[in-house]
């Protein structure tokens, strides 16, 4: 049975993708989703921006250029608008991304992206664009996201912002725990609470 990720906290560089209304067809094009299973996406994650016609790598966008790294996607507004496809947060996590932060997150997507073990870290519009002016100024600038305070720090400047999540999404991701998951935890509450219901 696979293993899912726990998160806590985690320090890392960022990808900066400031374009704003990033949909779901641009985050996974929809030839691309043919597959069940969650495997593989990660390959075709922006795969018409990552790529030319013939197929070969765009080393100007950012994630083909060395110049970024890190599993911190940087997103302008409104991220994951457009059709519900869950394939979007398949290829955001199979590429190895652990969190997107942005000032705005389609609802569908944003859950999608919580289901998947992905957080989506949202921000206020100044607190973006100062950390996208951190990372255009030096690459190697690094975000600091503690899901238990539910804080994110820039770690060059020290500017920090809180942000909310979901009670129950925040257990899940600490405990790496899908909704089946976080049953079989319970289950023998859930007996019990049976056992004395029918009694």
């Amino acid at each position: 049975m696979k293993t899912n990720p726990k998160f806590s906290i985690i320090t890392s560089r960022c990808v900066p993708l400031p374009t704003e209304n990033i949909d779901t067809d641009q985050i996974i094009p929809a030839r691309f989703l043919k597959g069940t299973s969650r495997d593989g996406f990660g390959e075709n994650l922006f795969r018409d921006w990552r790529y030319d016609a013939n197929g070969e790598p765009i080393m100007t966008f950012p994630l083909n250029d060395p110049t970024y790294s890190g599993c911190v996607l940087v997103a302008g507004k409104n991220f994951g608008c457009g059709s519900s496809r869950e394939h979007a947060a398949w290829a955001i996590a199979d590429y190895g991304f652990r969190a997107v932060i942005s000032s705005f997150f389609a609802d569908i997507h944003k859950n999608n992206e919580l289901n998947n073990f992905v957080l989506p870290v949202t921000v206020s519009q100044d607190f973006l664009e100062h950390l996208l002016a951190e990372i255009a100024a030096d690459p190697t600038t690094e975000v600091r996201i503690d899901l238990p305070a539910q804080t994110v720090t820039v770690l060059t400047s020290g500017r920090s912002e809180h942000f909310e999540i979901n009670a129950y999404k925040k257990q899940c991701l600490t405990e790496g725990l899908d909704d089946i998951g976080y049953l079989l935890a319970h289950a023998a509450d859930i007996d019990k609470y049976e056992n004395e219901t029918n009694s």
